[in-house]
């Protein structure tokens, strides 16, 4: 599954399921899918989001031995969201996903 995040003031921004719904939990809503963040209360979601995102990084990530791959924070994976909250919030626009 993927989620797509939209504003008027930013590009649209698509993340898998799994990670979009972990950003929503941290910014202090349902995982509930579709949604929205009404213009007002994107301040606090976004305190909220990156306040967890720090705590997170206080804690090292966990390495998979069997991975050929990297693996990518949260918080790398946060950033393209946190900067759509922070263009909606001073566009006074609302946050919709689907």
């Amino acid at each position: 599954m993927l989620v797509t995040f939209t504003t008027k003031a930013y590009a649209d921004i698509t993340l898998f399921g799994d990670v979009a719904l972990a950003l929503l939990k941290m910014m202090g809503h349902s995982a509930t899918v579709p949604g929205a963040i009404l213009a007002a209360d994107i301040p606090a979601a976004l305190s909220r989001l990156t306040a967890a995102i720090e705590a997170e990084k206080a804690s090292p990530p966990v390495e998979d031995e069997d991975a050929d791959e990297p693996v990518v924070s949260m918080a790398n994976r946060a950033l393209p969201l946190i900067n759509l909250l922070a263009a909606a919030a001073k566009a006074n626009a609302d946050v919709m996903w689907k």
